[in-house]
């Protein structure tokens, strides 16, 4: 489709924006055929996968509140010496690395957890205590556990307090901790379901105290990391595949709370197409003697003046129609993008300009 006459710049882009498509979808293909058809087929030996990261701040909120909760236990356990401290902070992690990924339904969830657990202990309790003495055999031990982990279970399959019965199922069995022999050791087992209780109490209030970065806030960081990266790539060093440049705000796209508006992220879209048209100008413009004219366009995106930077982009769209040829047409093509991108979202691409 790259080869078709195509006369004006915007049937160009037309073209060469379908032809991406194409090839995005014959790439999808490629890769149900890998999973389903043949597996065996190998990546190309060129190919490479670049891990990139949307937005550091998150992980390091949940980083510092890892610590603060870990660090908390570990202090009562060494001021109280208490002989079950290491089981209060492994459960203390557990909560806090289970459930910040959740951002906003964190607190929700592991507050449910802490719940479903301290139900938990009390089933647990009355099954071993009160249940296991007066029973043998394997058939009347399934069905006193089955009392509590079918019901569990089945709670797990629907969506109202997924946590709470989540937490009910996995540790049951941790604390009935049923033994061939078994002992019935009353002290040991209210010290081992303190323990877990209060870390994953401590790692809840580790979400009241230190609570994720609101869905807002999240999204204006994506938005300004995203324009400045834009800025840099506008007058930097060219990233050595476009593929680096829509990686990375793809990686941000796909992590937009759901609560944000459809302009922010109409905003962010925009910035891509922007960002994969500089770079395709800044590689070609050098080779039709325009690479000082489109530096001084690229300057004023750089400098967030739109309004400047979509005048010398016309300058250098009139230059260009001058003298038509196949790689001029598709130079005016990427200016025709860049430009109604620039012009539409103006507001964002001149946000913190000076003046």
């Amino acid at each position: 489709m790259t080869a078709l006459p195509a006369p004006t710049p915007s049937l160009r882009l037309l073209t060469d924006r379908t032809a991406a498509v194409l090839a995005g979808i014959s790439h999808a293909l490629n890769g149900v055929a890998m999973l389903v058809a043949d597996p065996a087929w190998l990546v190309p030996g060129g190919y490479r996968v670049r891990l990139h990261v949307p937005d550091w701040l998150p992980s390091l909120v949940s980083a510092g509140r890892v610590f603060v909760a870990i660090g908390a236990v570990e202090l009562f356990w060494i001021i109280t010496q208490w002989p079950n401290g290491a089981l209060a902070i492994t459960f203390a992690a557990i909560g806090v690395l289970l459930f910040s990924p959740r951002a906003d339904q964190a607190y929700a969830g592991a507050v449910g957890f802490v719940v479903g657990t301290g139900l938990c202990a009390a089933l647990a309790a009355v099954i071993a205590f009160a249940v296991f003495p007066g029973k043998e055999g394997f058939v009347a031990f399934s069905i006193a556990i089955g009392l509590v982990l079918v019901p569990a279970g089945a709670g797990v399959a629907q969506p109202w307090q997924t946590p709470m019965f989540i937490s009910m199922a996995a540790f049951f069995c941790f604390l009935v901790a049923p033994t061939n022999q078994m002992t019935y050791d009353v002290i040991e087992f209210y010290n081992r379901a303190l323990a877990i209780v209060a870390g994953l109490g401590i790692a809840a209030l580790s979400f009241r105290l230190l609570p994720p970065l609101s869905p807002a806030f999240r999204t204006r960081r994506l938005m300004t990391l995203t324009l400045r990266d834009l800025r840099r790539l506008a007058i930097g060093p060219i990233p050595r595949k476009p593929a680096d440049w829509e990686g990375s705000i793809y990686s941000r796209l796909c992590v937009v709370p759901a609560a944000a508006a459809p302009l922010q992220r109409a905003q962010l879209v925009t910035a891509l197409s922007v960002g994969s048209e500089i770079i395709q100008l800044r590689r070609i413009a050098p080779h039709l003697g325009l690479g000082p004219e489109l530096d001084a366009a690229l300057e004023a995106v750089a400098r967030g003046d739109s309004a400047m930077a979509t005048t010398r982009l016309g300058q250098l769209d009139g230059a260009l129609a001058a003298r038509p040829n196949p790689a001029g047409l598709q130079v005016r093509g990427s200016i025709l993008a860049i430009s109604e991108g620039l012009i539409q979202h103006a507001t964002y691409f001149d946000a913190g300009a000076p003046g």
